[in-house]
């Protein structure tokens, strides 16, 4: 599968600048990433099975890749309040939204602050309680370095940006808002009306419980859990291996839940 040309820009953010790519047409679709990475690392096999259904429209968000750098800490509400102003830049009244792990988060942050302006989401991976990550999780958090930040996310953000200082920002912006970690407000899922595809790993960062009781908690939400990691079922896995089959088998389902009445 290939990749047909994108458009590309930058759009005005909050004081900064939020880089974008746009792949197909159709109805749209934004993908949101992960923490440490980048639009297009997380979301390169999304993209080739999904460009010809759908107007893909591909993220950096403040610290990562291409985007610009704040030196505050980072938000899920600061990057929900940046979405919007991409869309509102991109002339875009409503969109679906694909977010995975933080991006997850992301998403679900804006669905609840913007309502009007969802029609679906896919939360891939993501949390919304401290409680839904893996026993010692923070623990682990609190002691790591940028030293042994997963070698391919430092991999793609120097490649995309060689700055060593901005490098350093995404990592301790990413890792602080991790250890101060806040329990999204009782009642937040309870309130987010669109349909919910909530998607994650059995052996995944985030408890398959959790995915369970956010699933009971959204008014109207699928729960499909898969025989992988976190992220393995749409992307490389850690050692850079693609397991086709199972992509497919996730892209087919996230397609099902977008094409469903």
């Amino acid at each position: 599968m290939s990749i047909t040309n994108s458009k590309f820009g930058y759009s005005p953010a909050n004081g900064i600048k939020i880089y974008y790519e746009i792949y197909g047409s159709g109805k749209p679709l934004v993908l949101i990433h992960g923490g440490g990475s980048s639009g297009f690392c997380d979301f390169e096999e999304t993209v080739k099975r999904l460009q010809e259904h759908y107007q893909l429209i591909v993220l950096d968000m403040q610290n990562h890749g291409r985007s610009e750098h704040r030196k505050v800490p980072e938000t899920f509400e600061q990057d929900a309040r940046d979405i919007v102003k991409v869309l509102d830049y991109l002339a875009i009244v409503k969109a679906s939204f694909f977010g995975f792990s933080n991006g997850a988060t992301t998403i679900l942050k804006f669905a609840s602050l913007f309502p009007g302006r969802v029609d679906k989401l896919i939360a891939a991976s993501g949390n919304t309680k401290r409680a839904g990550l893996l026993d010692g999780f923070f623990d682990s958090m609190a002691t790591s370095t940028i030293e042994v930040m997963p070698p391919y996310l430092k991999e793609n953000f120097l490649k995309i940006n060689p700055d060593p200082e901005d490098f350093k920002n995404m990592y301790e912006k990413d890792s602080q808002r991790m250890i101060n970690f806040q329990d999204f407000e009782a009642g937040t899922l309870e309130d987010i009306c669109c349909p919910v595809f909530l998607i994650g790993g059995d052996q995944d960062v985030v408890k398959g419980v959790h995915l369970a009781e956010m699933q009971k908690q959204l008014p109207n939400a699928r729960l499909m859990i898969l025989p992988a990691n976190h992220g393995n079922y749409m992307m490389k896995d850690f050692d850079g291996e693609i397991d086709e089959g199972l992509i497919d088998f996730t892209i087919f389902q996230v397609k099902k839940f977008l094409e469903a009445k």
